[in-house]
């Protein structure tokens, strides 16, 4: 079975790489997504330790931030409970719940910010999703041989993929 990795994003005035190095143990839920393709992919794909790249959204530029990884299976989102969570959904039953959630773990910061543009001008990153236009999801499915890429043009080594 193939490696697999995935591209997660964030504006990074409400939650950036920074503020995810910052955590205790470097880790926090990824919570707020509301979108059943990306939820099914945590739901059905993720996997414990699978490597993710940060992407900074709605910035100037749009970019990856840096590396993280998958650092627990999906399980609920609560806030989907919340009432004053602006994620609350009152249709969702904490018996079944329709929101889901992994955690997510810092492994790095990028010497080098792989800006949107970069990554659709690298003939190497062809057919990465990211880089296609209309490609919206926070949460997507990345190629390995895209990541290994991205982690070159990032400055970092990919032996942090075994960490």
């Amino acid at each position: 079975m193939a490696k697999q990795a995935w591209l997660m994003k964030s504006e990074p005035d409400v939650f950036s790489l920074q503020d995810l190095k910052s955590r205790p143990r470097q880790t926090e839920p990824w919570d707020g997504v509301r979108n059943y393709q990306a939820r099914n992919f945590m739901r059905d794909s993720m996997k414990l330790g699978d490597p993710v790249l940060f992407y900074h959204s709605n910035t100037n530029p749009p970019g990856v931030a840096g590396l993280a990884k998958v650092s627990s299976g999906p399980k609920p989102d609560l806030l989907a409970f919340d009432k004053k969570s602006k994620y609350f959904d009152p249709k969702s039953d904490p018996d079944n719940p329709r929101w889901l959630l992994v955690d997510v773990k810092y492994v790095a910061e990028f010497p080098n910010y792989v800006a949107l543009n970069l990554l659709k001008e690298d003939p190497q990153l062809e057919g990465m999703l990211v880089a296609k236009r209309w490609q919206r999801l926070s949460i997507q499915p990345v190629d390995w041989d895209h990541l290994l890429r991205v982690l070159e043009l990032g400055g970092l080594d990919e032996g942090l993929l075994k960490s």
